[in-house]
């Protein structure tokens, strides 16, 4: 069974830098894809960043040279992190995977910018 748990985010001020971690189980990060999305209130959900199992990366143009995604394969874990915060980042993250058969969505967690 896969489980995505979120966790890291928080209240930071503009400018500031949060990093937020997605403990997995169930797969294995180094040989999955897998991405960070974003939703925020009355808007859907979008990409940020993702990685594949070749450790190629991909981001949103508006997180570009501001958000860095990686992965740590000791640890099962994958990594956002988000430096010079805005306001307009402000919202719920999830981590993401998938196989032939479905998405797998971790709980979210809530980032919230202040300005």
């Amino acid at each position: 069974q896969v489980q995505l748990v979120e966790s890291g985010g928080g209240l930071v001020q503009a400018g500031g830098s949060l990093r937020l971690s997605c403990a997995a189980s169930g797969i294995i990060v180094s040989i999955n894809a897998m991405g960070w999305y974003r939703q925020a209130p009355g808007k859907q959900r979008e990409l940020v960043a993702a990685i594949t199992s070749g450790g190629i990366t991909n981001y949103a143009d508006s997180v570009k040279g501001r958000f860095t995604i990686s992965r740590d394969n000791a640890k099962n874990t994958v990594y956002l992190q988000m430096n010079s915060l805005k306001s307009e980042d402000s919202s719920v993250y999830y981590c993401n995977t998938y196989d032939q058969f479905r998405n797998y969505w971790g709980q979210g967690t809530q980032v919230t910018v202040s300005s």
